[in-house]
């Protein structure tokens, strides 16, 4: 397997619950030898209990993520390493605010943005942000497979809110280039060649703004 090479010092991988984001991130930080910064989701005390009852739990989970990222990335893009060309992560901040928009209130959404655009003030774009896109049964099956026990009673409706959460604030984007993957039916980790062409896609230029790809565009 050949060595990735990319011009892009900042990249995000970004996806639905159950796309494979963070499979992708691990592996492309591998082989491009980037900086890994993984959002560290599971340490969330409110998770479980968000699953199961939404309305209750949706202003302290959101609230915990979002300081919890917002350090995370302060930390990592803040640091310099000699021997690593970049950065990769399977996340990045404005998610916050997408599934905060999707779970909480009325009331408490105004709390959030304003906390949010604090917290937010001066943080960088990502160079490129590479989106999987699955559709929602796919990801079910994915969740379900993974078998994270807080994960399993997770709906289908909530899973096509947070696409479209994504999907509409992608169409506003003008600052760095947006890359929608068209993933359905293509598994990465056990087929490599699918693999070595998402690595080719982000060995590409592209406008800024959104750019739709599918498999079937790509070529060796």
């Amino acid at each position: 397997m050949e060595q990735g090479n990319t011009q892009y010092n900042f990249m995000v991988i970004e996806g639905s619950i159950g796309a494979g984001k963070t499979t992708l991130t691990k592996m492309i930080a591998r082989d491009f030898d980037l900086r890994l910064v993984l959002e560290e989701f599971s340490e969330n005390p409110f998770l479980s209990n968000f699953y199961s009852n939404p309305e209750r739990y949706a202003f302290p989970v959101e609230l915990f993520f979002m300081t919890e990222r917002h350090k995370q990335l302060q930390e990592e893009l803040t640091q310099q390493n000699l021997f690593q060309s970049g950065t990769v992560a399977d996340y990045f901040f404005l998610k916050t605010l997408l599934f905060a928009r999707h779970t909480l209130n009325e009331e408490e959404n105004r709390l959030f943005q304003r906390l949010f655009d604090i917290l937010n003030a001066g943080f960088p774009h990502p160079d490129i942000l590479l989106y999987l896109h699955r559709p929602v049964p796919e990801l079910l099956k994915n969740i379900k497979k993974r078998g994270r026990s807080y994960e399993q009673d997770m709906k289908a409706s909530y899973l096509e809110q947070v696409q479209n959460a994504y999907l509409n604030y992608f169409k506003t984007v003008n600052e760095f280039p947006v890359v929608i993957l068209e993933m359905e039916g293509h598994d990465f980790l056990e087929n490599k060649e699918n693999y070595e062409l998402i690595k080719r896609v982000l060995e590409k230029s592209y406008p800024k703004g959104v750019n739709r790809v599918s498999f079937s565009e790509l070529v060796y």
